[in-house]
């Protein structure tokens, strides 16, 4: 099966983790921003996370480079722009991108500023490439509730213009939905869509709490739900979709190899996953490769391949105007 050749929807893209290596030396050099090497090669290296990154708290490490250069406005709108190229040349259809604004701001943009100008971003990419997209606001976890209140109020007024959803993500500790209750609640009230990270680093509770406390209709990874049964029923029968990463799954240790990563017999099971790169730089690769990866040791048909198309469509945080013309490419 030739799946570049396919229309593709992804649903969990990390901005600061899918940044071009040459597009960082160039910012660098043109805003006058140290970073660690001005060699290509070696930049690629301190980018990409190894096979052999012992934990995710490792993995995310390799985000520090890229968000010293994401600190202007057109650092911003041209790195989303570039991922929303990159996207359209392996027929990726439709583009759901995150990231943590609150990163953004240490050069003296405001949260809005971070905001609209991923958004431009976006629009120019939309306008110039063969590709819709929209953004989701993720909150960090440890920084804790309030500064994810104010993520959540500064994205109020872009919803309907881009903004969909929000998230929490970072280093995950068990229980940390219940601190966010209130603000998840409020964001709820003002429009937003829900997807949470859990469940990607063994603890299967956390996948319990998204679901009960904050009410995610989509949980990023997912993993965990296989080693407790509570998570994993309850994914199942709210028809929860799993945005799943395998290579990335791989680099956290979260799984071992493609041939023990879940996704294919979570869908064999009736639940509803996703394909996804999580960060095309840090992990080195495209949906492409990340179906090819699991395609080869499952032997996918093209019935299965479009099953989890569809249901990652339905799960978009899109209008049904464009759920039903990415209904049409397939």
């Amino acid at each position: 099966m030739d799946f570049k050749a396919l229309p593709k929807i992804e649903l969990h893209c990390h901005l600061d983790g899918s940044v071009r290596p040459k597009t960082i030396l160039d910012i660098a050099t043109k805003e006058n921003i140290e970073i660690p090497t001005y060699d290509l090669e070696q930049l690629r290296k301190l980018l990409e996370a190894p096979l052999e990154c012992k934990s995710l708290v490792e993995y995310l490490d390799r985000f520090n480079i890229p968000i010293k250069i994401m600190q202007s406005k057109e650092s911003l709108r041209r790195i989303t722009y570039e991922l929303l190229e990159d996207a359209a040349e392996e027929n990726v259809k439709y583009l759901e991108i995150r990231y943590a604004p609150t990163l953004h701001t240490e050069k003296g943009l405001t949260l809005e500023e971070v905001i609209e100008s991923v958004l431009e971003g976006i629009r120019q990419g939309e306008k110039d490439f063969n590709i819709k997209a929209n953004l989701i606001l993720s909150c960090l976890r440890h920084n804790g509730a309030n500064s994810a209140s104010t993520v959540v109020e500064a994205g109020k007024k872009f919803l309907g213009e881009g903004v969909v959803a929000v998230d929490l993500a970072g280093a995950e500790n068990e229980g940390f939905a219940k601190e966010f209750v209130d603000v998840i609640k409020v964001a709820r009230e003002y429009g937003y869509r829900v997807t949470i990270h859990a469940g990607e680093t063994g603890i299967g509770v956390n996948v319990v709490d998204a679901i009960k406390l904050l009410h995610a209709e989509r949980i990023g990874h997912g993993v965990a739900i296989r080693d407790l049964k509570e998570a994993y029923d309850l994914v199942k029968e709210n028809n929860v979709t799993l945005e799943m990463c395998p290579t990335s799954n791989m680099q956290t240790k979260a799984v071992k190899s493609y041939e023990e990563h879940p996704l294919f017999k979570f869908y064999k099971e009736g639940i509803r996953v996703s394909f996804n790169t999580d960060n095309r730089t840090v992990s080195a690769t495209n949906v492409t490769g990340e179906c090819e990866s699991i395609g080869k040791v499952v032997n996918m048909t093209y019935e299965d391949y479009k099953k989890i198309y569809m249901d990652s469509v339905d799960a978009a945080f899109t209008t049904e105007e464009i759920k039903g013309y990415l209904k049409t490419l397939i």
